[in-house]
């Protein structure tokens, strides 16, 4: 029979697809899973031998070239009465493990991750000047805790009995198709014993729930609406499974001098009108304490000064952004008679020149 037939692939199927069509037949066919069913070992006994070809390059090409297969010696078989399962390089047993250790594994997986804790979420607010510092707040959160009275377990300690639900044996048996698995019973926890009665305290729940503080640590430059994880501050998880985390939303209070963008930090420069004109060296207050700014002569409206690495603290890379300064030309609020005739005269002097500029 045509080897190809029997695993349900093109003739020119790649090593993947005849591998994957291999698994699935013997998903369905294989003797573990169906005991005493001779019909069932025949078939298998098709798909093993074509895929052992199929799979050999060497024995592949003289397959397809029409030349006989050279003829292999036994080495693994399984014993059916009235049958042999013999052939040369399959490992019946290995084989059924590696077509189901991934799907035991993920089985397992889901389970442990399925007993995990529940995440808890709060905010806190801070002032501008402490999210670009770092600060360090106390925070009450309120979440379910293994129980102290009966250590998470929800029974309490007593005269001990089998479990009803699996016997004794810590383990009971699940089908799924044609398969059977072994698995901890849940009633007692794989112990096979069952105590007396449950946890007066959590009501077998195996948790409490608890106001505890807990401190949470703000790094330098958080900005607003970033989030702070704290491991293992959530809920209790079920026995064996590891605790939720604690996420903290951090909302940072404006500030009426400073305005961030990104990690670079903007605040606004008032000038007089000679330092625009003539430039001057204007002190002004920084995170980092009192800076000289120079301010170069000619200097307009709304111009840009920018200082390097005076900014906010990146919590991702921790470099620094800039220090953005704009200028504002301000007027004095009053002119006494010289101040304005001599705004006048530099109006004669300037005003034309002014106006050419647009």
């Amino acid at each position: 029979m045509d080897l190809f037939v029997i695993l349900g692939v093109n003739r020119g199927a790649s090593e993947g697809e005849i591998r994957r069509a291999y698994r699935r037949l013997a998903r369905r066919y294989h003797p573990d899973i169906n005991p005493g069913d001779q019909e069932c070992a025949n078939r298998f006994q098709q798909i093993a031998q074509a895929y052992e070809v199929l799979t050999d390059p060497e024995r592949r090409s003289r397959y397809e070239s029409g030349a006989p297969l050279p003829e292999t010696a036994p080495t693994r078989s399984i014993g059916f009465e009235g049958f042999d399962f013999s052939t040369r390089a399959v490992d019946y047993s290995a084989t059924f493990g590696d077509l189901f250790a991934e799907v035991l594994t993920e089985r397992a997986a889901r389970a442990v991750d399925g007993g995990r804790g529940a995440d808890l979420h709060h905010d806190i607010t801070v002032s501008f000047g402490e999210a670009l510092t770092g600060a360090v707040r106390t925070l009450t959160v309120t979440r379910h805790d293994s129980c102290g009275s009966c250590a998470g377990s929800g029974r309490v300690q007593g005269v001990a009995r089998a479990c009803v639900s699996c016997g004794g044996s810590g383990t009971v048996r699940a089908a799924r198709g044609h398969m059977i698995f072994s698995q901890g019973c849940r009633a007692c926890d794989g112990r096979g014993t069952a105590p007396a009665r449950l946890c007066d305290v959590c009501r077998g729940s195996g948790k409490e729930t608890r106001a505890e503080a807990v401190s949470i640590r703000l790094p330098a430059g958080v900005a607003d609406g970033e989030r702070v994880r704290v491991a293992g501050r959530g809920h209790a998880g079920a026995p064996g499974a590891a605790a939720g985390d604690l996420y903290v939303t951090v909302k940072v209070a404006p500030d009426e001098r400073f305005r961030r963008e990104g990690d670079d930090l903007h605040v606004i420069l008032p000038i007089a009108v000679h330092e625009a004109a003539l430039g001057a060296r204007i002190e002004i207050a920084t995170p980092d304490g009192t800076v000289k700014v120079a301010v170069p002569p000619g200097t307009q409206s709304g111009q840009k000064i920018r200082l390097r690495e005076r900014g906010a603290t990146s919590t991702r890379t921790g470099r620094r952004g800039d220090l953005i300064v704009e200028v504002r030309l301000m007027l004095p609020p009053l002119l006494d008679e010289r101040s304005q005739a001599l705004l006048r005269e530099f109006g004669r002097l300037n005003g034309e020149s002014v106006r050419e500029r647009w």
